[in-house]
């Protein structure tokens, strides 16, 4: 049984205000859900249809209906469980290795992609500008499959942070020098820019390095690539030729 205080807290969740406010989130899915109690999130507490989770204990569990579930989702179609985990502090980023820096990425579907991404080739820090959507917003969650247990993610002030790194940097835009021709490091910063606009003229202003995918087609219509795709081939450079 679900109570309606208990709706109103969960459902709040959906909200950036709230998860800041009280320092929680929402993962839905058999295997999201799992990937989160296989890490070092907290769980707050469980919703389920059905006894899914053996390993959490009965206080920290709750059964209840589909009626309910579908009360409390934050999706069209209602999963099998709900589960709310304890916002971590953030940790200290590490200039070393290969650092993803996201510029106002604004679609969760693209945030999540990308943090998969990352864990799919060995990258353990992404930086985000203050304008990027919340890591903890819903769709981004389910996006990453459960990859942000294994990614760290921080939120700063990017234009300070890229100007003081001794790391290199590249920037990825249109026009740039050919990724596939071009000499990578094994330690980096790679900056992807908003769906929209790119990377910010601020920004590009103190990129050392800028690179570009190049087209291949005959017509040459497309005007770009999704960025997320386009982080995927980056990424797949930078790792195939550290």
């Amino acid at each position: 049984m679900v109570s309606k205080n208990q709706i109103k807290f969960i459902t709040s969740l959906q909200h950036k205000k709230y998860r800041i406010m009280h320092h929680f989130f929402i993962a839905e899915g058999v295997k999201v859900i799992q990937e989160f109690l296989d890490s070092n999130y907290v769980l707050e507490h469980l919703y389920e249809t059905d006894f899914l989770f053996e390993q959490v204990s009965a206080s920290q569990k709750t059964l209840i209906k589909e009626d309910d579930m579908k009360r409390i989702t934050a999706f069209s179609s209602a999963s099998s469980c709900l589960a709310i985990f304890k916002i971590p502090s953030p940790t200290k980023i590490m200039d070393n290795g290969v650092i993803v820096a996201l510029d106002d990425i604004r679609d969760p579907g693209n945030l999540g992609t990308i943090i998969r991404l990352c864990d799919w080739f060995g990258i353990s820090q992404i930086v985000c500008s203050q304008e990027t959507v919340d890591v903890y917003n819903p769709k981004v969650i389910q996006a990453t499959m459960g990859s942000i247990s294994r990614v760290s993610i921080n939120y700063i002030d990017l234009k300070d942070y890229v100007s003081k790194s001794k790391l290199p940097v590249y920037g990825t835009f249109m026009e740039g020098n050919n990724v596939y021709s071009e000499e990578l490091p094994g330690e980096a910063i790679i900056i992807l820019g908003n769906e929209a606009n790119g990377i910010s003229k601020e920004l590009e202003k103190i990129i050392e390095n800028k690179l570009s995918i190049p087209r291949f087609g005959s017509i040459q219509k497309t005007e770009s690539l999704n960025v997320a795709s386009a982080a995927a081939i980056f990424l797949s450079e930078f790792k195939r030729k550290s």
